[in-house]
Formats: C-alpha cells, sequence, structure tokens
C-alpha cells in the first residue's frame, strides 16, 4: 500500500492539472464541458476512491498469489512478453468485471458512481467507486495465473491500467480514424456514458476495443443520435459518499419490502434495474425514458458556495497529498482515522453544496474529530516536523472551516424562512 500511495502522490496532481487545462481549453474555445459543482463532486469522489483503497478497506474472496501458486502451469522469463501478456490479461478481466457491473443488480452498485455525471470530462473520470467493499477481480485474473505471470508484474500493470482509462474521458477529442479499431478512445467511451437505448450497456472495454467488437458490446457513436450522460435513475445529489450507496439502498428496500421470498434472494443476481413484481408495483420509482428530456441536477448556487467549495476541495487534496507523503510515518491506526476525518469533510462540503442542513453535522464531526488529532498529540500527524507552527495551521482552518459551513447553513435557513412566509 506505500508504493500505491506514493504512486498517487505523482499521479493526482498530474491529473488535476489534466482537468484545469481541459477547462481552461474549454473557455478559451468559448465551449465549457464543465460546472462547478458538478466538477467539484467529481474531484470529490475521486478522493474518497483514493483514499479507501490505499487504506486497503476491501475483503478479498481469494488472492491472486494463491492462485498463482496453485494454478502456474508455465514461466515466462522474457520481461518484455511477460509484461505483454500481464496487460492483455489486466484488461481481459477488466472487461469482464466491467459487463458485470452493468449487468448485475449487486455489482451495479460499486459503478454506478462513476455514471452519476450529468457531464461527460476529465473530471467524471475520477468518479471511482467506495462501495466495492468485495474482492473478486483476482477470480478474473485466472489466465494470467495459468500463464505464470508473477504478482509483482500484476502489482505494477494494474494502477498503470486504471490511470491510462482517464484521457478518454473528454468531448474535446473526435474519431480517431484507424485507432478506433485498436483502442478504446474518447468517441466510443462517450458512447458507454451515455443512457440513449442505442448506446446503453455498450463499449464496456478498457483499453482494447477488441473485446466489445468480439462480444457483442460494440456500439459507435452515431452523427445523428448525440449521447445524453448520467444514470436512467438521477443520482440528485453532489455527495459522491451518498451516491455510493444509493443503488444498494434500493435494493436492500425492496428486498425488505417484497412478500416473496424467493425475491429476497434473486434481487442482488437479477439483471440491472430489475424488481419484484409487488414491489414495483407498490413503491415505483420514476426513470428517464426520454434521454432528451433530461433535467440536470442544480442547486443554484452562489458565487460565494462556489468559491467556498472550491476551497473546501483544495483543502482536503492538500491534507490527502500529505497523507500520502507522510503515508510510512503514520501508524495503521492513525491512517485510518486520517482517512474517516477526510470523509467527514468530504460528506460536509458536498451536503453544503446540496443545500442540506446535515452538512453542519458531518463539518462538526469533521473538525471534533479535527481538534483531537491536534490536542492529543500537539500536532497534526506529524507535520509539525516540516511546518514548525502546522498545528496552529490546522487549528486555523478548522475554525474557518466550521464558521463558514456555519454562515452557509444560517443563509439556507434564512432562504427558507422567506419562502415559507411568502
Amino acid at each position: 500500500m506505500e508504493a500505491y500511495a506514493t504512486a498517487l502522490l505523482y499521479a493526482i496532481p498530474f491529473f488535476i492539472l489534466l482537468v484545469l487545462f481541459e477547462i481552461g481549453y474549454g473557455h478559451f474555445i468559448k465551449k465549457q464541458m464543465h460546472k462547478p459543482m458538478d466538477t467539484i463532486s467529481s474531484l470529490s469522489s475521486g478522493l474518497t476512491n483514493i483514499i479507501k483503497d490505499s487504506l486497503g478497506l476491501v475483503l478479498i474472496i481469494v488472492s491472486y498469489p494463491y492462485l498463482l501458486e496453485r494454478l502456474a502451469v508455465y514461466e515466462i522469463n522474457s520481461s518484455w512478453v511477460v509484461y505483454s501478456i500481464a496487460f492483455i490479461c489486466i484488461d481481459f478481466a477488466s472487461y469482464w468485471n466491467h459487463r458485470l457491473s452493468h449487468k448485475i443488480n449487486f455489482f451495479w452498485n460499486q459503478h454506478v458512481i462513476h455514471h452519476s455525471s450529468e457531464e461527460f470530462n476529465l473530471a467524471c473520470a475520477l468518479r471511482q467507486s467506495i462501495s466495492n467493499l468485495l474482492g473478486y477481480f483476482s477470480i478474473l485474473l485466472i489466465p494470467a495465473a495459468i500463464l505464470g505471470v508473477p504478482h509483482k508484474v500484476i502489482a505494477v500493470l494494474a494502477p498503470i491500467h486504471l490511470f491510462a482509462q482517464f484521457w478518454y474521458h473528454t468531448k474535446h477529442i473526435g474519431k480517431l480514424g484507424f485507432l478506433e479499431y485498436l483502442i478504446v478512445t474518447p468517441s466510443q467511451h462517450r458512447v458507454h456514458h451515455a443512457i440513449n437505448k442505442e448506446y446503453i450497456d455498450k463499449n464496456l472495454a478498457a483499453i482494447f476495443c477488441v473485446w466489445d467488437r468480439s462480444f457483442g458490446t460494440f456500439q459507435e457513436e452515431l452523427d445523428d443520435i448525440p449521447p445524453v450522460y448520467g444514470v436512467l435513475k438521477p443520482a440528485n445529489t453532489w455527495n459522491p459518499i451518498l451516491i455510493n450507496f444509493q443503488h444498494i439502498w434500493r435494493l436492500i428496500k425492496d428486498a425488505w419490502r417484497t412478500n416473496n421470498w424467493l425475491d429476497k434472494f434473486r434481487i442482488w443476481f437479477m439483471p440491472t434495474g430489475w424488481r419484484p413484481k409487488d414491489v414495483a408495483e407498490k413503491f415505483p420509482i420514476s426513470i428517464i425514458e426520454y434521454p432528451y428530456n433530461q433535467i440536470k441536477y442544480n442547486t443554484n448556487p452562489s458565487s460565494a458556495l462556489i468559491y467556498w467549495s472550491v476551497f473546501q476541495l483544495i483543502a482536503t487534496t492538500s491534507l490527502m497529498l500529505f497523507m500520502f507523503y507522510n503515508y510510512s510515518n503514520i501508524e495503521a491506526s492513525n491512517l485510518l482515522l486520517y482517512g474517516v476525518i477526510i470523509f467527514f469533510g468530504i460528506y460536509g462540503y458536498t451536503s453544503l453544496m446540496d443545500n442540506k442542513r446535515s452538512a453542519l453535522i458531518a463539518e462538526a464531526l469533521f473538525c471534533g474529530l479535527g481538534f483531537y488529532v491536534i490536542l492529543n498529540s500537539r500536532d497534526w500527524f506529524g507535520l509539525n516536523q516540516y511546518i514548525s507552527i502546522a498545528s496552529y495551521l490546522m487549528v486555523f482552518y478548522f475554525l474557518v472551516s466550521f464558521l463558514g459551513t456555519l454562515y452557509f447553513i444560517s443563509k439556507l435557513v434564512k432562504n427558507e424562512s422567506t419562502v415559507v412566509k411568502i
């Protein structure tokens, strides 16, 4: 995990710079693909995923080294050959994992966050899951295990394979000629993120589009059918933590409400969107029937709230980068506490973006735990060794954060009171 944290320390600033470049380019050509709250929500989602993954919060069903030890038939000595085979195996496994996520109710919950944005840009690529708590990906790597691909090679290539999927989340790049027959391109991935009936559940490959073309899931982007982005059951929140668990909460409620005991069990393994008949009739859920009538989620934020949310995003990103920088010097229990604090912070400011009063509760927990750490250790997880007045700066930040949240909540309450009086 320490090596992964080090990789993220360099990868995160690079991704953020590319997002800023896309925003600047969109402004320059007067064709902006970003909306402030949506982009902040996307980047915040990326932070939650990165923290969750760096802390190793997952239950592994079976590990790859275990499969390798028992299934390996060959031993590949050539380094370039083993890395090439490993990358192809990872990409093949990724395709089937992705296909499972789109086809099975339970697995859709771990992927819905990635499709939740109603925009399509580089920031939405960072909408990654924190609800994928069941580690089964190694099972899909059985071909690599049989071929004897070493565990270290998989460990090196897996994050590279993930990072390589970032660039094609953009509307600024058109079709790429012959490359459309070899690799996944922005055009192909725009199709994948669309909710048009012609496009839904298509183009599931990660790097090589040969899997889609071979297994019947390929769809070209059509000039007369512009993609409409999002999910058929809109998230209607900027809070990435809530988005991560919306679908599974619906499944839990449906499983509880149905009178059919078989349905209580099979709902988890049925095709995405399937619901027990008695529950669907009694508790209907509206979905987008005609994509071109889509009404995008909008909380009409003030300029002050937008700037405040940007400030909180920058502050949270800085806290997280320090966590990765000092990862090896922070005890495991303190790393978990650090992650919990950041989660409360993200929950707080993204709830504020939703105009939710519950933002104040999350903010109180965020600041309360922050003050506890500083008072208990007279430090902020070792930051004092780099900045002598670090503790004072952190106290000041938490005070500003809480008072700022209190200010926006008070404005929200005042506006609500005005509406009621009218």
